[in-house]
């Protein structure tokens, strides 16, 4: 073994067990039984170059001087070199300090904050508003326009919209003031929601929101589900049929918008308001529109009430409130969840009198109990008797 410990140093490992037919696992094997002074901790045997205890305590104090505590050990080693001297190199230094748990990240490391989930209410137009802004593709490759939407999320009624050739908080807070004048918006009267894109978060619209007693929201970053209605509405505008591949100019931009919007405001029946316009439930007319559906129906309902198993049918109605991160109900479990269930092994039988087949676990009711019949070591179904109690 020892032959071999030292042909090993000169040739390698696998040469030298293949020269003196010694297997590499009974090598391997003898040289973890080794003294533990001639093996590290991972049961490597130690390189004959590496430096004693006392080389290493050596190192230590240099590297522990007063001129050399600011200082790293690539510029250690460069001043030992030029005072004419060598201790070792910079990898080892690092060495020698990673052992005496001096090596670790000495700036201070970025944590992201938490963030909560945006919750808002919303029970009439003009109390909470979304804004976002997406790229609709240019005439060429990597060109792209950019189109601003501020969506009320109680009726879906885009309030607001501009299409610019960048993304510019200066534009964000033209729009948003002229939106606001439009809609007549008095403060601590609305709620804007956004995500964290480098306009909505800027420092112009925080102070334009701010003077108009506006409250701001944002999205957690990378959650779209958080401005889920702007993100909808986006999905309807580019998945309509006339929506063109790329838009030849901003002006061709702008004028497949001024007629999508009016037809979005004032055609399109959205399901998330009772299959109503967004413009009817903007401007209060819902109450009236579902009065006039729910008339029609009843009419219908006259003329062939067979047709209709479920008695008078009634039209779908907008929603009391739209919520953004709807907050979940406090979960509360029955008396009869907590219960155990009894068992044979607490003397409840499974079947038969004591326990109801129509609600197990129940006294009372009726029951049916099996009729077996045995055959040798065999049991049969045979029937059942219906009993009451």
């Amino acid at each position: 073994m020892t032959a071999c410990q030292e042909l090993a140093v000169d040739v390698g490992t696998a040469a030298a067990c293949r020269s003196l037919e010694v297997p590499r696992a009974t090598f391997y094997r003898r040289r973890r039984r080794l003294e533990p002074s001639e093996v590290d901790v991972k049961g490597r045997r130690k390189p004959t170059r590496a430096l004693s205890e006392t080389e290493r305590d050596q190192v230590l104090a240099v590297l522990h001087e007063d001129r050399f505590v600011d200082k790293a050990p690539a510029e250690i080693y460069a001043t030992l070199l030029d005072e004419r001297r060598y201790v070792c190199s910079i990898r080892t230094m690092y060495r020698v300090l990673e052992s005496a748990g001096e090596v670790r990240e000495r700036r201070d490391q970025l944590r992201h904050p938490r963030y909560s989930a945006p919750q808002l209410l919303a029970t009439d137009p003009n109390q909470v508003w979304s804004w976002d802004i997406t790229k609709l593709l240019g005439p060429v490759k990597w060109t792209y326009f950019y189109l601003y939407v501020i969506l009320d999320i109680f009726s879906r009624y885009v309030v607001g919209w501009m299409v610019a050739h960048r993304e510019s908080a200066v534009l964000a807070e033209r729009l948003i003031r002229e939106t606001c004048e439009k809609q007549e918006i008095e403060p601590g009267q609305l709620t804007i929601h956004a995500d964290r894109g480098s306009s909505m978060t800027s420092k112009p619209v925080a102070l334009l929101l701010a003077d108009l007693g506006v409250t701001k929201t944002h999205s957690r970053p990378h959650v779209s589900d958080d401005n889920p209605y702007s993100e909808s509405q986006f999905k309807t505008l580019k998945y309509r049929p006339t929506f063109p591949e790329r838009f030849g100019s901003i002006e061709d931009a702008r004028v497949f918008c001024q007629g999508f919007f009016p037809w979005y405001n004032r055609e399109h029946r959205h399901s998330g308001i009772g299959l109503m316009t967004p413009e009817v439930v903007h401007y209060g007319k819902g109450e009236l529109t579902t009065t006039q559906r729910e008339l029609v129906l009843a009419a219908a309902f006259r003329i062939h009430p067979e047709r209709f198993v479920r008695g008078t049918p009634r039209a779908p109605r907008v929603p009391d409130a739209v919520w953004i991160n709807k907050p979940k109900p406090p979960s509360s479990e029955s008396e009869t969840s907590r219960m155990p269930d009894k068992g044979p092994e607490q003397g409840m039988p499974r079947y038969g009198p004591g326990r109801d087949r129509r609600s197990p676990g129940i006294l009372g009711g009726d029951f049916s109990e099996p009729i077996l019949h045995r055959t040798g070591n065999e049991l049969k179904f045979v029937g059942q008797v219906s009993q009451s109690r």
